[in-house]
C-alpha cells in the first residue's frame, strides 16, 4: 500500500483587475497585491505553482512567484474561471431559490457541462493527501467560483453552496488534507498581508468589513 501524507492546498483568488473581462490586467493595486501575497508565501514550502489561464491569474501567478524560491508558474484549466455546479429547483431552499436562479440564469448550457467537468477535475489534480510519504504544499492562483467549490467540497456541504463563499483579491484561503481525517479549513479569506487600503478589493462595497 503505497504512503500518504498530508496535503496543504493554498487558493488565492487574483489580484485586483481593470475588469473582470476574459482579457482583463492587473491594476497598479492588483499588482500590489500580488507581491505582498508573494511575500506572505515566501517562509512556507511551497513546492507546487498552479494558475488558470486568464491574463489575471497569469500576472498574478507571476508576481507572486518572483517572492518565492525554485517554484514556476504552470498553466491548468482547472484553475480557471468557471461555473463548478448549476443547482435543479428542489434543491434550494424556497426563500432562496429564485434569487441563486436568476444568478446562473445566464450561463449557457455548454458553460453548465465545461464548468462540471473542469471542478470535478480539480477536485481530483488538487485535494486530497498525497502519495509518496512526504507532506506537498501546493498553491493555486485562481478565481472566486474555484474558491468556493473548493472550500464547499472540503466541508462536504451540498453541491450547490459553493454561492455564497466569497474570495476577496489575493486573499488566502488553506485547506488541510491529512490522511484518515476529514479535511480542514485552516485559513478562510484573510487579508492579513495586505494594508487596509487593499482589503476586499472583489467585493461589492456593502459586503466590505
Amino acid at each position: 500500500m503505497t504512503d500518504l501524507a498530508t496535503r496543504y492546498l493554498y487558493l488565492a483568488r487574483h489580484g485586483e483587475a481593470a475588469s473582470e473581462g476574459d482579457g482583463s490586467a492587473l491594476t497598479a493595486a492588483g499588482r500590489r497585491q500580488a507581491a505582498l501575497l508573494g511575500r506572505r508565501l515566501a517562509g512556507r514550502p511551497i513546492s507546487a505553482l498552479h494558475h488558470g489561464p486568464l491574463p489575471r491569474a497569469a500576472e498574478t501567478a507571476r508576481l507572486v512567484a518572483e517572492q518565492l524560491t525554485g517554484v514556476r508558474p504552470r498553466q491548468c484549466e482547472e484553475a480557471g474561471d468557471f461555473v463548478p455546479y448549476v443547482p435543479a429547483r428542489e434543491e434550494l431552499p424556497e426563500a432562496s431559490a429564485e434569487f441563486v436562479l436568476d444568478r446562473l440564469s445566464a450561463t449557457t448550457a455548454e458553460e453548465r457541462e465545461e464548468g462540471a467537468l473542469l471542478a470535478r477535475r480539480a477536485v481530483e489534480r488538487f485535494t486530497g493527501p498525497v502519495p509518496g510519504g512526504e507532506e506537498r504544499h501546493q498553491l493555486v492562483v485562481t478565481h472566486a467560483f474555484l474558491v468556493g467549490w473548493l472550500v464547499r467540497h472540503a466541508l462536504d456541504a451540498p453541491a450547490w453552496r459553493w454561492l455564497g463563499v466569497n474570495a476577496a483579491n489575493a486573499a488566502l484561503t488553506v485547506l488541510r488534507y491529512t490522511p484518515g481525517r476529514p479535511p480542514a479549513v485552516l485559513l478562510l479569506n484573510d487579508q492579513g498581508h495586505l494594508p487596509e487600503e487593499l482589503h476586499w478589493t472583489g467585493y461589492p462595497p456593502q459586503l466590505r468589513c
